[in-house]
């Protein structure tokens, strides 16, 4: 079968204005980037409000192994299949990092039959959005310093500033540097750091921001330094706000591009799925569903990060619902849960599906405990035997009470994915329950990291290190004891321990440090070893990408 991007150029790709069209978008609301991508009139998105909302569909997964699972390549797909049945569907999805792309992951559209396009400018520039963000955050920075430089009238603790730069690129020589050398011209000297784009809590605030006067007000809540008096210090007490907002203004309308059978997808924003909340913007979410029959939108990593994210954190503050949930889960993975090397994967492992299934199995009950309704969507590869398949879909229905559909969207696009979405228009247009977080707002933020390690986890406990709990308490101390609670662990396992695969059960959580994140609304906790600048591997995706002799782009995936 051809590659993704050989696909993806084969495609005959509709005018972005007749696919805007199709969901009531006129051709006055565009700014057109190009013949096939453009960006979404603020005011037009205002005058969506009163508008009655379709129903929204979240595509999640087990816990990620180096085999694979597709949540993308299956939110794609699930979208094209509802478009298919009659069902009016948007896809949102989140935009890609540079730093990935050229480091080990590669591009982000999805895949095979069932991928978003353009595929080169989507996982490349796109239309500047991350671009926008670095700026913004830059210009905080240097903000910052320019404060301290001249007089420092907030009396900041130049040692206790939080604030690091970014650049959308792995770069592991930018974790910390010192800045500010070369004499009494350049400043301050102290001790800084980059971090990757994604990681931003711009970033964060520009996906939860409902409006632009919403992200500018986030943005003044964002704590950046303490004084020397240990008071915190805001973007808006350094006056950035209104600087920020404008370099944000055009990158905050959402991104209209389109399937390969030319349906609509908004692709914005993209949060880093372990530091941040890991999902698109809730300007998107909210648009697509006043557009649309359905939605059709991914959380990051697997279900105990990304849906346990979406649901405290993106549906809390938006007041979103899922009326269905779809778990992506492949026999190639659940076998590599149950014990199974990488490179023995193609053979017919039974007894190893059963054993992984545990990690499925606690993904379902942990959705299920959220109100939800859940369908699991196997996606299917090419070395799958027909046992396994059938063997899978016994375990869920005899021992979940779910269904198991295997989907072949990859290889048939929107055809494969029709019984996955008549699945889940059934289960979407049933009987809906209310949602549930896993903790109540007024809980303490303590209680909330135990209560995700405990029932979703299925941790014994938790251990908080000294700091991490005398800052929890000053946290509490200064009001923001109301917040979620962001979990920044690895996202392999459902322990700290990424070589723990399956569905581990009374390890301990131990929480390292904690971070507050003001504007974006939550606080992040670490535990374990989380980076958030990545490096790149000793060879990295990028030495594989070139233009060949007639200017196409090779090797992005």
């Amino acid at each position: 079968m051809p590659s993704d991007i050989e696909i993806a150029r084969a495609a005959t790709l509709k005018p972005i204005a007749e696919v805007a069209a199709r969901i009531g978008i006129p051709d006055e609301a565009l700014h057109n980037y190009g013949k096939t991508i453009a960006k979404i009139d603020h005011a037009f998105i205002k005058s969506l409000e009163e508008r009655p909302e379709g129903k929204l569909v979240l595509v999640t997964a087990i816990s990620p192994t180096p085999a694979g699972e597709g949540k993308t390549t299956t939110t794609v797909g699930l979208s094209d299949g509802l478009n298919r049945i009659g069902k009016k569907t948007v896809a949102c999805l989140r935009e890609p990092s540079l730093g990935p792309c050229f480091g080990m992951k590669g591009g982000a559209a999805g895949g095979g039959k069932a991928q978003v396009v353009p595929m080169e400018q989507i996982n490349l520039h796109f239309t500047g959005d991350f671009h926008a963000i670095t700026a913004a955050h830059s210009l905080a920075a240097a903000l910052i310093d320019n404060h301290v430089y001249w007089a420092n009238e907030l009396n900041i603790d130049v040692r206790r500033i939080a604030w690091r730069r970014v650049v959308d690129m792995n770069d592991r020589s930018l974790r910390q540097i010192t800045s500010s050398l070369g004499g009494v011209a350049n400043g301050f000297p102290r001790e800084d750091g980059f971090d990757i784009t994604v990681a931003s809590e711009v970033m964060a605030v520009f996906c939860l921001a409902k409006d632009l006067d919403d992200l500018e007000a986030r943005l003044g809540r964002i704590v950046i330094a303490e004084t020397r008096d240990r008071k915190p210090v805001t973007l808006k007490d350094v006056k950035a706000t209104g600087a920020m907002t404008v370099l944000l203004k055009d990158a905050l309308q959402p991104n209209l591009v389109q399937t390969l059978e030319g349906n609509p997808a908004l692709i914005h924003g993209g949060p880093f799925a372990n530091i941040a909340h890991g999902c698109n913007s809730v300007i998107a979410t909210r648009a697509g569903l006043k557009l649309g029959d359905y939605v059709v939108t991914e959380a990051g990593f697997g279900a105990d990060l990304g849906a346990e994210k979406f649901i405290d954190i993106k549906c809390r503050q938006a007041g979103l619902k899922p009326s269905a949930v779809v778990i992506v889960a492949t026999v190639r993975a659940l076998k590599m849960h149950g014990g199974v090397g990488k490179k023995d994967l193609s053979g017919e492992n039974l007894d190893a599906l059963e054993k992984g299934f545990a990690n499925l199995a606690r993904h379902v009950t942990n959705v299920r405990s959220f109100g939800l309704p859940v369908v699991v969507g196997v996606n299917h590869f090419f070395a799958d035997t027909e046992a396994e398949h059938a063997k899978l879909k016994e375990l869920c229905r005899d021992k979940l009470q779910v269904e198991a559909i295997t989907c072949k969207h990859w290889a048939d696009g929107g055809a494969g994915a029709e019984e996955l979405a008549h699945a889940v228009v059934k289960l979407a247009e049933g009987e809906q329950k209310p949602l549930n977080f896993v903790y109540e707002t007024e809980t303490k933020l303590t209680d909330k990291i135990l209560a995700i390690a405990t029932k979703l986890y299925g941790a014994g406990n938790i251990q908080v290190e000294s700091k991490a709990a005398a800052k929890l308490a000053q946290f509490e101390k200064d009001g923001y004891g109301h917040l979620p609670v962001c979990m920044a662990k690895t996202q392999y396992s459902f322990s700290t321990d990424p070589s723990l695969m399956g569905a581990p059960s009374g390890h301990l959580i131990a929480v390292r440090d904690v971070r507050l994140s003001a504007g974006a609304g939550f606080v992040v906790v670490i535990c374990g070893e989380i980076m958030t600048m990545p490096g790149l591997p000793k060879v990295p995706a990028s030495e594989g990408i070139h233009l060949d002799s007639n200017g196409q782009i090779e090797g992005l995936f």
